[in-house]
């Protein structure tokens, strides 16, 4: 049965009844009346009037008994609805019906504050889950995407609106969808690579069950406690070689100063100032080579200050003589940085990509910039023979080059991450060589624009 149909059977049932309860009295009005001797031409139409008062006071009286029923049910539908500014006036609070629409008023009262409650509540869920560093994806039964934060979006490099609704195959998470948790994974994807700590839960939204993902960076943590011990060694280091470098410096100084005060052999002589020689020459050395490790120990924190990506990029592309650097012009970008270490950890890069181009007989350096999400990359491509041992990449004194130090990529990193950034190297898939991309937040005052607005 319809609601309409229901509505109309309650109405003829509540009008029958009032012109039930009206008809004894009518039908003795009646006998009075048509027993009475009043003339015939008069009983007709009182006989007419009676009977249609009768109606019209049964009509009324059902009208008047159902109106707060289609008053409550109006109000009622508005909750339902989500609107809760209809009110009703209440009189006499001893009345039912009042007590009802107080009742009723009451609910609806109740009704906004936890609306607003939970409209606030989701809210601040958003904004958390907008702010955190954790990657959070939910995912339904049928696998597929639903809900990502903002570091899903940077993570899986492409905006939110892009992702939901694919599955978790098409973005090459289906084996964390399984598996026990928490445990430790190996991902590679477009915004970053490394070690993550996946945890899985399930959780519901508006009654249908989603699977959670939450994944947890583990690199740039084990990054920092890697540069913490690094330091403590570098420093140990420091103290101890140059307790040595001083007195054999000293030393060798001395020995010079006897040998020109006194006559020796010339064979001795010869030999005494070559090994004198050598012992400071090394000395020296030795003594550069603890200060470029110590460089690692001792970064200050960045200065920020605005930095046009563009001039920077063009000031360290100058710089590089030996190469050809070939300069890709990006859209024109401010960011807040510290000038001074952005320029060290480009012209390093730089270095490494034009030692590895020369190399291998390359033509070019390529170096570039891109702006997405309020996040500058900047690019540096080589023609060199790419990346062998990626394991020792960022490891301190390793180095596959005569003469190196083998702080340059471990000093890039460093700046990059005191920037909130990443440095990421790989090789080039499509070409020969390999391929570095420095990325790190514009910052507050951070600006972008198409360079050809």
């Amino acid at each position: 049965m319809s609601r309409k149909w229901l509505d109309r059977r309650h109405e003829r049932r509540v009008l029958l009844l009032t012109v039930l309860a009206g008809l004894p009295a009518v039908v003795v009005a009646l006998l009075f009346l048509w027993r009475s001797g009043l003339d015939p031409a008069m009983r007709w139409p009182l006989s007419l009037a009676l009977i249609a008062g009768w109606l019209g006071l049964s009509t009324a009286a059902k009208n008047h008994a159902l109106r707060p029923f289609e008053t409550i049910a109006n109000m009622l539908a508005a909750l339902r609805e989500g609107d809760f500014s209809i009110r009703a006036r209440v009189g006499d609070a001893r009345d039912p019906l009042s007590l009802a629409y107080l009742e009723i008023n009451s609910l609806e009262e109740i009704l906004k504050e936890q609306r607003l409650g939970a409209v606030e509540a989701a809210e601040t869920l958003r904004k958390v889950l907008e702010e955190i560093d954790i990657v959070v994806l939910a995912f339904d039964p049928q696998g597929v995407l639903r809900i990502v934060n903002r570091a899903g979006e940077r993570l899986l490099g492409q905006p939110a609106d892009r992702l939901r609704g694919r599955t978790a195959e098409e973005l090459r998470l289906s084996s964390q969808l399984t598996g026990t948790t928490p445990r430790t994974v190996e991902l590679s994807f477009p915004g970053g690579s490394g070690r993550w700590e996946l945890r899985r839960s399930v959780v519901r939204q508006e009654g249908y069950p989603l699977r959670l993902i939450a994944l947890s960076d583990l690199s740039r943590a084990l990054h920092e406690e890697e540069r913490k011990a690094w330091q403590r060694i570098i420093r140990v280091l420091s103290h101890e070689i140059n307790n040595s470098l001083a007195p054999i410096k000293s030393i060798s100084g001395s020995l010079h100063t006897l040998l020109r005060r006194s006559r020796l052999p010339a064979e001795i002589e010869d030999d005494v100032e070559r090994g004198l020689g050598v012992i400071s020459s090394r000395a020296e050395t030795l003594g550069r080579f603890m200060a470029s490790y110590a460089r690692l120990a001792r970064l200050p924190a960045p200065k920020l200050a605005p930095v046009r990506v563009g001039s920077l990029v063009q000031v360290v592309a100058d710089l590089e003589t030996r190469v050809p650097v070939e300069v890709v012009p990006g859209p024109e970008a401010t960011c807040s940085a510290d000038a001074d270490q952005l320029q060290q950890a480009l012209i390093n890069l730089v270095r490494n990509a034009a030692d590895a181009t020369l190399e291998a007989e390359g033509r070019r350096v390529r170096l570039g910039w891109e702006v997405h999400d309020a996040r500058v990359e900047i690019i540096v491509e080589d023609e060199g023979p790419g990346i062998g041992d990626t394991g020792n990449l960022f490891v301190p004194f390793f180095t596959t080059k005569s003469g190196g130090s083998g702080i340059g990529l471990v000093l890039s990193r460093q700046i990059a991450e005191s920037h909130g950034g990443t440095l990421l190297l790989e090789n080039r898939g499509d070409l020969r060589g390999a391929r570095a991309r420095l990325e790190f937040p514009m910052g507050e005052d951070g600006k972008a624009k198409d360079s050809t607005t």
